[in-house]
């Protein structure tokens, strides 16, 4: 498990020593080193509560442990809302933690919802992401702002700002709006 999660966080800081951990060089040192600073003793095991453990110790990251290749068998969802996910799959045949590279891939699904971290294959709706361009967090109704360019209202002064610098597709919202327009 320290191991995967010391694998994991490499990767996602697309540290050049990802390669030679994964191959299982120079890891002991950074293995003490999380155990001593997290102050888990594995020892006494290898799941929930010591995963609970980590994820109280690494709060830049979230932890999320699948049981299995099923995406509705989640482990571990940690509570917190950093954009930089530890994705691991426990494999309790062997009782060992792997790293997931490839989510998807590994989920068998086409997409991944940004705002539930669901994953999906054809219609998902969420309600932590912005119905009119999917950014996240989703935009409140506060004061309606229209743009004259796509001519589309928008939620707030946010969501309209949000809607000229996401991408759909490489387009920005606001031209992808004007493309679809122009095709039809």
């Amino acid at each position: 498990m320290a191991y995967a999660l010391i694998i994991a966080t490499v990767r996602v800081n697309v540290d050049p020593i990802y390669q030679s951990y994964r191959d299982g060089e120079g890891l002991k040192k950074p293995f003490e080193d999380l155990l001593k600073a997290s102050g888990v003793d594995l020892s006494n095991g290898r799941g929930v509560e010591e995963i609970r453990h980590f994820q109280d110790h690494l709060s830049d990251y979230q932890i999320i442990v699948f049981d299995g290749l099923n995406t509705d068998r989640d482990m571990f969802i940690g509570n917190s809302c950093s954009a930089k996910k530890l994705h691991l799959l426990y494999d309790q045949d062997n009782e060992h933690y792997n790293v997931i590279t490839n989510l998807k891939g590994a989920m068998a699904k086409k997409y991944t919802c940004n705002g539930c971290d669901t994953l999906y294959d054809f219609g998902h709706k969420c309600d932590k992401v912005c119905s009119l361009f999917t950014a996240t967090p989703t935009c409140t109704k506060d004061q309606t702002k229209d743009c004259s360019t796509c001519n589309r209202r928008l939620l707030n002064e946010k969501c309209f700002q949000n809607h000229l610098t996401v991408k759909v597709k490489g387009k920005l919202v606001c031209q992808w709006r004007q493309v679809c327009r122009n095709c039809s």
